[in-house]
């Protein structure tokens, strides 16, 4: 007679609790880690029947939260046994489940965020983001409170993965600036300090590092231009993309 478990058939499906309306809207630029980016900001709207009060009764009390949410613009790309992480340069696999690849089995990803606010409005629930590595329209499958007693572990090693690399100097260009400044007058978003917090983590591929070339990423409603140069990334331009 096998000893093994019996493993439950007919499978699980997943429910999207809720939807991630982010300043990222496009994959390029987001960082590799959450709480690299502190002005990365996110509004997670709650869907029904899962906007109800009683159910985040309390929640407003933790600083931070875990969002569980699928990797959804990686579908179709399918799943895969080994990656080349980042932090190994791009050039060294290592196994998928020895890392925080997108491309899982489940597609499943998990980030502690900083909960910044829950407000009720127009009869919705919101949950304000912040320090967010999230994607506009992520569906988020569950939260839950992080705990710093038991969340955070001293003594826990981190593999290929030891230490982040020293930040890279961002400078903008006057024009950017004076963009920036009237952004956030009317916006009430700081996008200069967005936009240096991302460039200073270097989000270029592995195989895009030398000198010279230029880059593009979108952000909220804006399209950002920069270049890495020999020491520096120097923003180019800022420019408000046509909605709707």
């Amino acid at each position: 007679m096998s000893t093994e478990p019996e493993i439950p058939r007919g499978g699980c499906t997943l429910t999207p609790i809720g939807r991630i309306h982010s300043c990222f809207t496009e994959k390029f630029g987001i960082p590799r880690q959450p709480g690299l980016v502190s002005e990365a900001r996110a509004t997670l709207e709650i869907l029904p029947p899962f906007d109800r009060r009683e159910m985040f009764k309390g929640l407003d009390r933790f600083s931070h939260i875990w969002v569980h949410f699928i990797f959804h613009e990686i579908l179709a790309e399918g799943w895969k046994h080994t990656i080349r992480p980042p932090w190994l340069g791009g050039r060294t696999r290592v196994g998928v489940f020895a890392s925080r690849s997108p491309h899982r089995p489940n597609f499943l990803g998990q980030s502690v965020v900083r909960l910044l606010a829950l407000r009720f409005e127009n009869g919705k629930i919101l949950l304000d983001l912040g320090g967010i590595d999230l994607l506009d329209q992520t569906p988020v499958v569950d939260i839950k409170p992080y705990l710093p007693y038991s969340d955070r572990i001293a003594e826990a090693t981190s593999g290929y993965a030891m230490s982040m690399p020293a930040p890279v100097a961002v400078l903008f260009s006057e024009e950017v600036i004076a963009f920036g400044v009237s952004y956030q007058r009317e916006q009430g978003r700081d996008i200069l300090r967005l936009i240096g917090q991302i460039l200073q983590q270097d989000p270029r591929p592995a195989s895009q590092k030398e000198a010279g070339r230029d880059f593009g990423m979108k952000l909220w409603d804006v399209n950002v231009r920069w270049q890495a140069r020999e020491n520096d990334f120097f923003v180019l331009s800022c420019r408000r993309l046509m909605v709707g």
